[in-house]
């Protein structure tokens, strides 16, 4: 095909024959080997790109510290074990472990009784198990304490192959407790309001972790 008047071909194109367009030809053309600094910059910010849609266990540990927390009444799992991680790791955190979730909500409200601020940290299966000791060791003595529950099940298509996903709402409407819903590091500041809420009403405030097996986990 002839050029326009005044057009130059592009570097490295050949002018076809007949009516179909030129073909593009490229000379190889030598690539400088990536230093280690520019190897880890790649690297972290693919993990970063990553990480933008997941809840971060470090995002979760900065909620805790900045809201106050100096106990965590937990069930041990392995669903939270890199959160488990960094909170043995820092001394302003004593973690008290239970071995039923019902037993959770008593611990908090004696902590609470002696002056500290707990957060407890459990499953939605273990929650819906608790509902009496919530309801007496939390609510009627007006215990405001943050629940940091693991939203076992729940998918954001509203699909749920795990019935524990499909009661766990209506669990919380049933008691009356007020629930903010986390999927990712974006949403954290909700983990505030709820301790916010907490303290305001003297009552318990549920956070649902909807990135179970990701960031969180």
């Amino acid at each position: 095909m002839a050029l326009k008047d005044g057009a130059s071909r592009p570097p490295g194109r050949t002018e076809g024959p007949g009516p179909y367009p030129a073909l593009r030809t490229y000379a190889p053309r030598a690539i400088a080997p990536r230093s280690n600094d520019e190897d880890d910059a790649a690297e972290d910010h693919i993990v970063s790109d990553v990480q933008k849609a997941a809840l971060s266990p470090e995002t979760v540990l900065a909620q805790m510290k900045k809201n106050g927390v100096t106990h965590v009444v937990w069930l041990p799992d392995s669903e939270t074990n890199w959160l488990f991680v960094l909170m043995k790791a820092d001394p302003s955190l004593t973690l008290v472990g239970v071995n039923r979730e019902g037993l959770a909500f008593s611990a908090a409200s004696g902590i609470y009784a002696g002056g500290k601020t707990p957060l407890i940290l459990i499953q939605n299966t273990g929650l819906m198990e608790s509902g009496d000791s919530m309801r007496g060791w939390t609510m009627q003595m007006e215990v405001p304490v943050v629940l940091m529950v693991g939203y076992r099940g729940w998918t954001r298509h509203g699909v749920n192959k795990d019935t524990a996903a499909t009661y766990t709402e209506r669990f919380l409407n049933a008691f009356n407790i007020n629930y903010y819903l986390v999927e990712e590091d974006a949403d954290a500041e909700r983990i505030s309001t709820a301790f916010a809420e907490a303290k305001k009403t003297k009552r318990p405030v549920a956070v649902l972790v909807a990135d179970e097996y990701h960031g969180f986990n």
